[in-house]
């Protein structure tokens, strides 16, 4: 049986998940990608920080601890932040919302696979349905692939979501011994030490790399609040919920990123995005009580 309590945190994960890729294109009008992915990260860090001291409870991860703070770090805040960032910029943002969250491309098969998950075939036509609603949300028939940074966007965010789908498995495979959360500052650090050479070769801060004023309140609610809650709220959901649940509650994610970007940035609404919600909505439902 599925607990009440861990529906809540994928409903916090998705929700904010969902609404960051549209503020964090916004914020690419004033800022470079990989900066504005350093400033998530270490503000994310310091702000969780400031809370675990508040609380007394910020120590040196053990040797346990480490697995899964590495796995946290370097796949999904490292690597995944890093492709993610560099692909919004070539990519509208309601793709960008629907491809970096497609980790049931790869966290179903990699449940089975490795962690030897028995998925039901209810679940299995959960995931059918939500691939379905991927498919009609990102409308590949309205994508100029001739584009090579088109192809190089997609491939980015779709290896992205393969590292997030890893990064789920490994912290399954080795649980801390500690709250997640607990663990979240040295995760963000180590995604920042990630993050910060990139940024200094592909945007130097000579020749106009940064965040100017006018990227400011995006870096502020991304790097203060969806960063450190939505993250904590993604690993636990990822590590309480099957594998087959987690994947397919994750598309609500780029559902709502969809409806954002078609409501603030102006992204077009058509039939594709309600036949692809209402599919991503009802395989949620069928995953839930399958």
């Amino acid at each position: 049986m599925i607990a009440l309590a861990d529906l809540r945190l994928l409903l916090v994960a998705v929700t904010l998940f969902g609404g960051a890729w549209p503020i964090t294109k916004s914020a690419l009008a004033d800022a470079t990608p990989l900066w504005f992915a350093v400033s998530r990260t270490m503000l994310a860090a310091a702000i969780i920080a400031l809370l675990l001291v508040a609380q007394g409870k910020l120590r040196w991860p053990s040797r346990q601890d480490w697995p899964a703070i590495l796995g946290v770090g370097v796949l999904q805040l490292g690597g995944y932040f890093a492709l993610t960032h560099l692909a919004v910029a070539l990519v509208p943002a309601g793709r960008t919302a629907v491809l970096a969250n497609v980790t049931i491309f790869w966290l179903v098969p990699l449940s089975v696979l490795v962690m030897k998950e028995k998925v039901s075939s209810a679940r299995w036509v959960a995931a059918g349905l939500g691939l379905a609603g991927v498919a009609a949300l990102a409308g590949p028939w309205a994508a100029d692939f001739h584009d090579h940074g088109v192809v190089l966007g997609h491939a980015m965010l779709l290896i992205a979501s393969f590292l997030w789908s890893w990064a789920i498995i490994v912290t399954r495979l080795f649980p801390a011994a500690r709250p997640m959360l607990e663990n979240l500052p040295f995760a963000f650090l180590l995604g920042g030490a990630v993050l910060l050479p990139m940024a200094l070769v592909q945007e130097p801060l000579a020749l106009g790399g940064g965040i100017g004023a006018g990227a400011l309140w995006q870096m502020l609610v991304i790097g203060c609040v969806v960063a450190p809650l939505g993250t904590w709220a993604v690993i636990e959901a990822g590590r309480r919920l099957p594998g087959a649940v987690s994947s397919v509650g994750f598309l609500l994610a780029p559902a709502i990123g969809v409806v954002i970007s078609t409501m603030w940035l102006g992204e077009p609404l058509g039939w594709d995005v309600l036949i692809g919600g209402t599919l991503i909505v009802g395989s949620v439902l069928v995953a839930t009580f399958g």
